[in-house]
């Protein structure tokens, strides 16, 4: 029995090294994804948009132009005066968008991410670093629409059966 006594240290030894170094890699790997999700808003430059509302979005999330991520937000915050939502981010150099562009809020998925959308216009001027973005289009909550849809719903059989009743 003496024989099984020292075996039973080195294992507990071997099992709690190999639970710090799981815990380790678990670390490094957590904040690896969360400075990496803040990378990349530095380059480029600057734009700002004003929208009525922006559930979802948040400071690191993209900006695209057809789809491709040309930038990232890197600040937002509300308006005192017009307590609507101001939000910064970067394009990057070489795109150069018309004065006329939109910036939209919009979602990969049902459950995805927010992004801003950025769609060109037409005008030959463009928007210098600095410029506000003077057409946007706010987050549409999924919330919103399915309130909607049930309100709108319910409002149909409540005028149906009132038809209904002589």
């Amino acid at each position: 029995m003496s024989s099984l006594s020292g075996v039973r240290p080195r294992r507990d030894l071997l099992e709690l090294t190999t639970g710090f170094v799981v815990l380790a890699i678990l670390a490094a790997l957590l904040a690896l994804a969360v400075l990496g999700r803040h990378q990349g808003g530095s380059d480029g430059y600057m734009l700002k948009a004003v929208f009525n509302q922006i559930d979802g979005l948040s400071v690191g999330s993209d900006v695209r132009l057809a789809g491709i991520t040309v930038g990232h937000v890197t600040s937002e915050q509300v308006d005192p005066k017009s307590y609507r939502a101001q939000v910064s981010f970067t394009v990057r150099n070489g795109i150069n968008l018309p004065t006329d562009s939109a910036a939209i809020v919009t979602s990969d998925s049902l459950l995805g991410g927010k992004y801003i959308a950025l769609s060109p216009g037409g005008d030959e001027k463009n928007l210098t670093p600095g410029s506000v973005v003077g057409q946007t289009q706010g987050a549409i909550s999924l919330e919103q629409l399915l309130s909607k849809f049930i309100f709108s719903v319910t409002d149909s059989l409540d005028k149906s059966r009132k038809a209904a009743t002589p």
